[in-house]
């Protein structure tokens, strides 16, 4: 769908824009005076894939609470997380800035990675316009529990004044999860599913903690449809019939293999644990709505990466299976690729937000947008000024919201996993310009040195080129009919990577982490 425009469209829109000529281009714009800063909802869930959704096409899987959400506010049809696989999105996606900058080239602990403390997140730059934050759920950007040897940033050193949260997934769980941290103390084991955990606590800080004199940012970052997966039986049990049976057979899985063994019997879990997912983002919603903060709070829904497919011959060569992920029934739609892939269905993601106080209701807009947009996005309208002493990815989305295109310095570049299993077998780096996505890969590792090593002394030698506007599957390699493309674009990626690549951290060899700047601590 296209995004339709009538009169009231129009005038906010060019409100949007005047507002916008008026800054200076390495601040964050600053909004009308007169406009209330509005409250920030960021909603992240874990491998949910592009065509999971109700709103999105899914024939299968029933999302009635996020689907009004989406009649609410404006659907995105190109929206994108930051990265391929989940610590490097949950790095793009707070601090703006694209992970591998980061030092995030898999995810947290691999390679020493995590945030350092002299990252700037969204929260920290809120922080310093009134806001009151909090992050609830999967963190997975440092290790959480401390101890001699691990005494990495957590939430609380990045902007949150009220953090419940877990390193990682819940392996042991999803259901009674035991491991969640609340302010840096340990919780035990918790009664109820992880999802609904997240949203009985979220629901209890909106209600009875935060201080309702301060706008304020919550982040919810839920485990679910991550695996394990075992949602409650009054979920999966809308799924196991012979009609499902049929439309499962319908499903697209990005073209990457499946098991050689029949694993259909799973698929009922999995849906089940989308329309779990479902109902617990329906009740904060709800909250939302009680506590009177319907009109002026921007509330944004997304994923950080494709979704997970089972463990295939390819990926383990023959010598590994991890049973878990042959519960994964995640699509990505109409697209190519899944979780970890550079193809599109690998990082293009639900997206959905919804601001009535700026934003009309029951829209879509095919403007691309990435999760780094989102901290640019949120310091304008809460007049924070984005920091100058860094690259930024990030673009104002606002627009995008409105349904314009976005003008980037930059086209933006998305990474394969840095790790064994991975690097042999997709594209190591993607970028898009304009309808065209070129993909590219390294030269082939030989056996000396690290991976790392290679990643970052590597660029791209060989190309493909695709026309998403005609081909969103990928299937038609252009690389050969228009190679004048293709000389266009190359140098644009390879300079982009080479920037990138090089910010990125040497974690063997980096020293003590930077303070904090002052003005970011108070």
């Amino acid at each position: 769908m296209k995004f339709k425009f009538t009169n009231i469209h129009y005038i906010l829109l060019l409100a949007t824009v005047v507002l916008g000529s008026s800054c200076n281009s390495k601040k964050a714009g600053k909004v009308a005076k007169a406009d209330p800063k509005p409250n920030i909802i960021i909603y992240l869930t874990d491998d949910l894939g592009y065509g999971d959704l109700g709103c999105y096409g899914n024939p299968i899987i029933q999302t009635p609470g996020i689907d009004k959400f989406a009649s609410e506010g404006v659907l995105l049809t190109d929206c994108h997380s930051a990265g391929t696989v989940c610590s490097p999105s949950r790095s793009g996606l707070l601090t703006g800035r694209n992970p591998y900058r980061s030092g995030f080239y898999y995810i947290q602990g691999a390679y020493g990675a995590h945030m350092q403390n002299d990252e700037v997140t969204l929260a920290e730059l809120l922080k310093t316009q009134g806001y009151e934050t909090a992050f609830m759920g999967k963190w997975h950007l440092s290790r959480l529990e401390k101890s001699e040897k691990y005494d990495e940033p957590g939430p609380g050193d990045q902007g949150f004044d009220y953090w419940f949260a877990s390193t990682h997934n819940a392996f042991s769980g999803p259901k009674n999860y035991g491991k969640f941290l609340r302010n840096g103390e340990e919780v035990g084991e918790t009664d109820g599913w992880y999802v609904d955990v997240l949203t009985k606590e979220a629901t209890n800080w909106l209600t009875k903690v935060r201080d309702k004199s301060k706008p304020f940012l919550l982040v919810v970052s839920t485990h679910e449809p991550h695996t394990p997966i075992a949602p409650p039986e009054k979920f999966s049990s809308l799924y196991d019939n012979a009609t499902v049976d049929s439309l499962e057979q319908t499903i697209k899985y990005g073209g990457v293999d499946r098991t050689l063994y029949d694993i259909s019997s799973n698929k009922k879990e999995y849906y089940g644990t989308v329309s779990q997912l479902d109902h617990a983002f329906s009740d904060l919603m709800k909250t939302v709505e009680d506590e009177n903060a319907y009109d002026n709070t921007m509330v944004i829904f997304t994923s950080d990466n494709g979704p997970e497919h089972p463990v295939n011959l390819e990926e383990s060569q023959g010598t590994w299976e991890e049973p878990i992920r042959d519960y994964c029934f995640g699509t990505p739609g109409i697209y190519r690729g899944m979780k970890r892939y550079p193809f599109e269905g690998g990082h293009r993601v639900p997206g959905i937000v919804r601001y009535p106080a700026k934003i009309p209701a029951g829209t879509t807009s095919d403007a691309m947008v990435v999760a780094t947009d989102f901290l640019p996005t949120v310091a304008t309208l809460a007049q924070a000024e984005i920091p100058r002493d860094r690259n930024m990815d990030g673009k104002d989305a606002l627009s995008a919201f409105l349904g314009e295109k976005i003008e980037r310095d930059e086209p933006y570049l998305w990474l394969f996993p840095t790790h064994e299993d991975t690097y042999f077998r997709m594209p190591h780096v993607a970028m898009r310009y304009d309808d065209y996505t070129l993909l590219g890969w390294f030269p082939e590792k030989t056996e000396e040195g690290t991976l790392v090593e290679w990643m970052k002394s590597s660029v791209p030698v060989k190309f493909a080129l695709y026309n998403l506007s005609t081909d969103p599957g990928q299937e038609n390699d252009l690389a050969a009919s228009e190679p004048e493309t293709v000389e266009k674009l190359k140098p644009i990626m390879i300079r982009t990577w080479k920037k990138i690549r090089d910010e990125g951290p040497d974690w063997g060899k980096l020293k003590s982490p930077k303070p904090k700047a002052a003005s970011l601590t108070n």
